[in-house]
């Protein structure tokens, strides 16, 4: 059975902490990536082949794109870690969207009342109507038992991108890490993009530049948050339309989804890391 929901479900608890299927996935999600790089760079050759071959391309793809965006080889050393591990980690929480079993595997969680319940319920009743109470919770149980009526179903597993706690998370990681890099780029001056006194206009300025920061959260969350549901909610709607050969071309674009979001939130984190390393006088 397919489920969609636009709120993660809990399905356990540690002590009294809620783990949500997204959470369980995103967990799962690290726990690969971490396994793949530990495993294709344990055994690093000086000319790399299969998994480390790989693992290096990636690392020289974002090395170059660091070193052309922020034109400086030792600020693209220092950056391109946070980036490929930004690329990485999203790319893994977005995939899980069109792995079989995801939003399909799970478990029902009951709305109706034991049978004990219900007897304990019937005892408050007078005498009269006890045994109407008790027939009804015995067909209640056999209801339950056969097609799990008024049940909800709970995936065990959910994309983790596709739960706006992660995409927040993620978004104000990425936005904490631009303001250090503004303040440790040009000091306390970094202040003067938004609390310019000058000029009316400049001081109107900086103030739009405030809210601009504030908004990159939003749209960093809702721009990954979107289309990775979204995509979920398509092939959900597919599979249940068309269960054979039907879907198979929307879980090729959800791959290629899968992937541009991840580059794209990725690129966004290190052009604006740049323009935080950039005064107002620079700009102009």
């Amino acid at each position: 059975m397919l489920s969609i929901s636009l709120v993660a479900e809990e399905v356990f608890t540690v002590g009294n902490f809620p783990v949500t299927n997204s959470l369980l996935t995103m967990w799962i999600g690290i726990v690969l990536v971490s396994l793949t790089v530990i495993v294709g760079m344990s055994r690093a050759r000086l000319v790399p082949r299969g998994l480390q071959l790989i693992l290096e391309s990636i690392y020289t793809f974002f090395l170059n794109l660091c070193e052309s965006v922020l034109e400086d080889k030792k600020q693209a050393l220092r950056a391109v870690p946070f980036i490929t591990t930004i690329f990485l980690f999203v790319f893994a929480a977005n995939i899980f969207s069109i792995i079989p079993g995801v939003g399909s595997i799970g478990f029902y969680k009951g709305a109706h009342e034991s049978t004990e319940q219900y007897i304990a319920h019937a005892a408050e009743l007078p005498p009269a109507d006890m045994p109407e109470a008790v027939d009804e919770a015995h067909e209640n149980s056999a209801a339950v038992g056969a097609g799990h009526e008024g049940e909800t179903f709970v995936p065990l597993f959910r994309p983790a991108s596709a739960d706006l706690n992660m995409t927040f998370a993620l978004a104000i990681i990425s936005v904490v890490v631009i303001q250090i890099v503004g303040f440790k780029s040009l000091g306390i001056g970094y202040l003067k993009k938004f609390f310019n006194f000058k000029s009316p206009i400049t001081f109107f300025v900086g103030i739009l530049e405030l809210i601009s920061e504030f908004a990159k959260i939003i749209s960093f969350a809702f721009r990954l948050f979107g289309n990775i549901f979204a995509g979920e909610v398509l092939l959900t709607v597919m599979l249940m339309l068309v269960p054979y050969f039907v879907p198979i071309p929307f879980y090729g674009l959800e791959l290629f989804v899968a992937l541009i979001q991840a580059f794209v939130f990725a690129m966004l984190t290190l052009v604006f890391i740049k323009l935080a390393m950039i005064s107002h006088a620079e700009e102009h």
